[in-house]
């Protein structure tokens, strides 16, 4: 037995004798394996959220320093393309960042406060406009009015008002570990995206060290195909949900609906969520166009919607995201709730591309072992 052979066996017994203790410890005393977890992962924060960025960015930086590159003139440019090409990243990032803060935010954080204040107004309106209805008319029924009814006992300032958005922000900054982890995480994408050449080739080496030259090739390929299946899915929904919320913000405000920045930011981030999240962000949105604007205008607003909905899967969505799913809608309804339920929003988000990962592996299986079976026949 080679070298390399030997190196594979001992590793496969120690990660095995690794699982089986850890297993074991983990039974014999979960709460305490599950504290150690959140601490561990607490600390590693910054270099996850680091990692992301870095993973988000590097389409862009690679793309930019291959221009940076093919500059002629000034030679310094040429010899420092890397760099400037993350620099350059950086600055239109933080740019559209300033500009979503100064001018985005302070709307939307006034329509929030605008909507919960006034909800109560809004509702008593509506039912008084229910009530002069005709006795024929199909709101004036049983079966609405106590749909109405239901909305109007959620208390929607117990959750969404001053204080509780406070605690919400403060929520999401202790989730990222506070400013100066924000800046860890930027440094490390940073150092990440200048020696993302030197941290490959160590980890190829380390692979061809590890496992035998098939093996080696059938990760590498894996690998690849895998990673350009999550970064074409997060960068594609991201920069999709941008432009849905940006259109659906621009159609509402033509419309005369009130809150359509909210709206149209709210539907942007729902669009994220493959499928059920364009349904859930209409619904919501119709509920909040009725009571603020009535019926005419409520059905107006989602058929436009929808119509625009229909625009991003059929065009806008497609352009984005190419062919790199391969994913079947029956597969796209069973993968979104089953994530959504043990893993909550990021489950819905990412459970997509995981289920075309897995079925890209089954696919070549499938086709491997009855390429084998052709063989033998």
């Amino acid at each position: 037995m080679n070298n390399k052979g030997k190196l594979t066996k001992w590793l496969y017994w120690f990660l095995y004798a690794v699982a089986v203790i850890l297993v074991y410890k983990t039974l014999d005393n979960f709460s305490a394996i599950g504290a150690w977890i959140k601490n561990l992962i607490d600390v590693l924060m910054p270099f996850i959220v680091g990692l992301l960025i870095a993973y988000l960015l590097y389409i862009p930086c690679r793309k930019l320093e291959s221009f940076y590159r093919k500059t002629k003139k000034p030679k310094f440019i040429q010899k420092r393309a890397r760099g400037l090409s993350i620099l350059t990243v950086y600055l239109i990032a933080i740019i559209i960042l300033g500009i979503g803060i100064n001018f985005l935010m302070p709307i939307i954080a006034s329509s929030i406060i605008d909507l919960v204040s006034n909800i109560q107004g809004y509702y008593n309106t509506l039912m008084v406009n229910i009530e002069n209805l005709p006795d024929d008319s199909i709101l004036n029924n049983e079966m609405v009015l106590d749909i109405i009814q239901s909305i109007q006992n959620i208390d929607l300032k117990q959750y969404i008002n001053i204080d509780k958005i406070a605690e919400y922000a403060k929520g999401v900054i202790n989730v990222a570990g506070g400013i100066i982890d924000f800046f860890v995480a930027i440094i490390v994408s940073i150092y990440l995206l200048l020696q993302r050449r030197e941290i490959m080739e160590f980890f190829k080496k380390l692979g061809r060290a590890m496992f035998k030259e098939k093996t080696y090739h059938n990760f590498g390929k894996y690998f690849d195909r895998t990673n350009n299946i999550f970064f074409n899915f997060l960068a594609g929904q991201f920069l999709d949900g941008i432009i849905i919320g940006i259109i659906t913000s621009i159609a509402m405000s033509i419309i005369g609906v009130k809150y359509a920045v909210l709206l149209g930011f709210m539907i942007g981030i729902f669009n994220l969520i493959p499928y059920f999240g364009a349904i859930i962000a209409v619904v919501i949105a119709a509920l909040i166009t009725l009571l603020t604007g009535g019926l005419g205008q409520c059905l107006i607003m989602v058929i436009v919607v929808i119509i625009l909905q229909q625009i991003d899967a059929n065009i806008i969505n497609p352009k984005i995201l190419g062919n790199s799913l391969k994913i079947s809608p029956l597969l796209v309804i069973f993968a979104v709730p089953v994530g959504g339920a043990y893993f909550g929003f990021w489950g819905m988000f990412l459970s997509v591309p995981i289920v075309a990962v897995i079925k890209l592996l089954l696919t070549d299986y499938i086709e491997y072992k009855n390429s084998l079976q052709n063989e033998e026949a």
